[in-house]
């Protein structure tokens, strides 16, 4: 980015342990942002910030419209900010996955409020996230018991559920210590 003419570097860090990048942040008004092939537009999986200058709303919301998906969307904005964000924010919402208002798209967990996917080409599947609680059936493969004696049975899916797992019995949520099936094995 910092190589693209008329974009002006605002901010650097030092490369990080293991060969991590340089944080940047640079900026540049919206005709540069426009040119084809701009760099700018790409989304950048690090820490890095593209600063975009605008006249107004309106000239905004359609560099907008042209983004690609990306993982995350950050607007920075004041009280006095909160009708044009209330057009921004509908926009953004179908652009990523996560958007943070005057924050910094930094740390995730798995917590049930946290997802980080977005449209394409930020994820390949819309339907799923690579964080949050929401993450663990992206990497789940579901496996059907039938006829499995309990001895042999995964610990969590033994009768005496073992684990105290929350689980769902003949479609039925069932607590902690209950059986995991209702006929004979």
């Amino acid at each position: 980015m910092r190589e693209t003419p008329d974009v002006r570097v605002v901010g650097a860090g030092s490369a990080g342990a293991l060969d991590a990048p340089a944080p940047q942040v640079v900026e540049a008004s919206g005709e540069v942002f426009d040119r084809p092939g701009s760099p700018l537009r790409d989304d950048v999986f690090g820490a890095a910030g593209v600063i975009v200058r605008y006249r107004s709303t309106d000239e905004l919301l359609p560099r907008i419209e042209r983004l690609e998906g990306r993982l995350t969307a950050t607007v920075h904005a004041t009280d006095a900010d909160h009708d044009a964000a209330r057009r921004l924010l509908p926009l953004l919402e179908t652009k990523a996955g996560r958007v943070l208002c005057n924050g910094w798209p930094t740390g995730v967990e798995v917590g049930h409020a946290m997802v980080h996917g977005g449209s394409f080409p930020a994820t390949s599947d819309p339907r799923s996230t690579s964080v949050g609680s929401l993450a663990i059936e992206r990497f789940q493969r579901p496996v059907c018991y039938q006829d499995v004696p309990d001895a042999l049975l995964p610990q969590p899916a033994q009768r005496a559920n073992p684990w105290a797992l929350p689980r769902h019995v003949d479609g039925v949520p069932t607590v902690p210590g209950e059986t995991a099936c209702r006929g004979p094995l």
